[in-house]
């Protein structure tokens, strides 16, 4: 899975100073130009660490609800954690996330996804619900994140 490039003319992050402004990052894999749908889009570390959260269960009747917006959650933390390395930070110098959902109540279990990035105090937020985004109705969360980074 390619979690690269995004998929317009924009820059991923852009560093203004001390801060790196992340653009909103959505579930969707490049290469396929797809939103992540279940657990079978990520890979197997991720969905063992969502196991001891309780999701990827394995039971179809229980997944079937959950892994869409779990497996979302996971894929845009992680890759706004590779942004974060690719300018030389960490998810703790990420100190401001703005979530948007399509739906109000997948903030409970992105929240929970959530902890798995920041084991800690987890950085300021904002939530908001939306009523589409880019590039489908499939789409469930995107998160958009800024990193303080003072110059070395």
């Amino acid at each position: 899975m390619s979690m690269g490039k995004p998929m317009a003319n924009y820059a991923a992050a852009k560093r203004v100073g001390d801060f790196v402004f992340m653009s909103g990052v959505v579930a969707v894999d490049p290469s396929t130009r797809r939103a992540v749908a279940g657990y079978d889009d990520i890979p197997d570390a991720a969905r063992a660490a969502l196991r001891t959260l309780g999701y990827a269960t394995g039971q179809m009747s229980v997944d079937v609800f959950e892994a869409p917006i779990v497996a979302q959650s996971w894929f845009v933390l992680e890759r706004i954690r590779q942004i974060a390395t690719e300018h030389g930070g960490t998810m703790d110098d990420v100190v401001k996330l703005v979530q948007y959902f399509r739906r109000l109540p997948d903030y409970a279990p992105y929240n929970r996804v959530r902890g798995l990035f920041y084991p800690g105090q987890p950085p300021v937020s904002t939530v908001v619900e939306v009523s589409r985004f880019l590039p489908g109705d499939e789409v469930l969360v995107e998160v958009e994140a800024t990193m303080y980074l003072p110059a070395q």
